[in-house]
């Protein structure tokens, strides 16, 4: 008997997204998951992996040596911050993300953050529930996102596709800042305006982050950072919470340096029960799933067992996909 190919991924999911996740799976391959938040079960299972999915759970340098047999880390998402590249890249075992696929659900999720604090969205729901009509109160708190300046700290796929519904849909400003600048006719198309960093910071109306968290990045919104912004300005982060100085951005909200902050990530997720974000009345939090659509699921777990496909095959992977160390 021929033995079939194993895929293990060390993400303890729950029976839904493990049924979504079979129901793709290509005929020739053997699916296994993760029964357990223990590294050293996913280490045990590894020693049999040929390929390993992952999401948001660490792939440590200890797993990626008991894959002996490994020929392919998919991350069925786009950071990487949680994989030991240098471990993969010692082994030349590759690394791909799912490129652009989660874009316009997470630039959903930017947009849906920004309304929501703009209309004062979750204090409106939960003061209805408790029994206050607030028809008048919450008026002179509440705003349009049309017109609006919009600062993009990031012009991938997500930062693009925001774009392209802030200017088209609510005919925002659009600043852009990136390492990479886009070309010209990419810009245009998307109504995308590049800026240096500090301009950005100084002269938008809402700041919403959609850059990797690399060293270089880490707490990329800091005291200073964060000081730059007008005080009536609100920070949205879909990407992750590292690039945040979170005491920072804490004290800015309490001290009214900024006016508000929607957040789908955060520096320790879960975050502790003690945090003070999770009390205050200008924030709108969501528990980082801003990809999680079923949409979305459908398309990653697709894109990613092509790659895994591809290599079976012997082809070559998507160079958009494949991750550098």
């Amino acid at each position: 008997m021929v033995r079939k190919s194993v895929v293990l991924c060390v993400d303890f999911l729950p029976p839904a997204m493990r049924e979504l996740m079979a129901g793709q799976k290509p005929e020739g391959l053997e699916l296994i998951f993760a029964e357990s938040a223990d590294e050293s079960e996913w280490i045990d299972k590894a020693r049999d992996t040929d390929y390993i999915l992952c999401s948001w759970t660490p792939v440590s340098e200890q797993v990626i040596q008991a894959a002996s047999r490994l020929k392919l880390i998919q991350k069925y998402g786009i950071g990487v911050d949680k994989i030991n590249l240098k471990a993969a890249a010692q082994r030349s075992i590759p690394v791909c993300i799912s490129a652009g696929v989660n874009a316009v659900a997470v630039a959903e999720t930017a947009i849906t953050l920004m309304l929501a604090l703009y209309k004062q969205l979750c204090i409106a729901h939960n003061s209805l529930r408790a029994g206050q009509w607030l028809k008048w109160e919450l008026r002179t708190g509440c705003y349009e996102l049309w017109q609006k300046t919009v600062g993009l700290i990031g012009g991938g796929a997500i930062g693009r596709a925001m774009a392209k519904r802030l200017h088209h849909g609510f005919e925002c400003r659009v600043f852009y800042y990136d390492i990479i600048r886009l070309s010209q006719e990419m810009e245009t198309a998307m109504g995308m305006t590049y800026v240096a960093m500090e301009m950005l910071l100084r002269e938008s109306d809402i700041v919403s982050l959609h850059a990797p968290l690399l060293p270089e990045t880490r707490g990329l919104m800091n005291a200073r950072t964060l000081a730059m912004m007008k005080p009536n300005a609100i920070l949205i982060n879909t990407a992750r919470g590292g690039l945040v100085d979170e005491p920072a951005l804490i004290e800015a909200l309490q001290k009214g340096i900024i006016a508000g902050a929607g957040l789908d990530v955060f520096a320790k997720e879960p975050p502790d029960p003690g945090n003070p974000l999770l009390r205050m009345d200008n924030v709108v939090m969501t528990p980082h799933n801003g990809g999680g659509t079923v949409d979305t699921m459908k398309r990653i777990i697709s894109h990613s067992f092509n790659n895994i496909m591809k290599v079976e095959r012997g082809e070559p992977l998507p160079e958009a996909d494949r991750v550098k160390a």
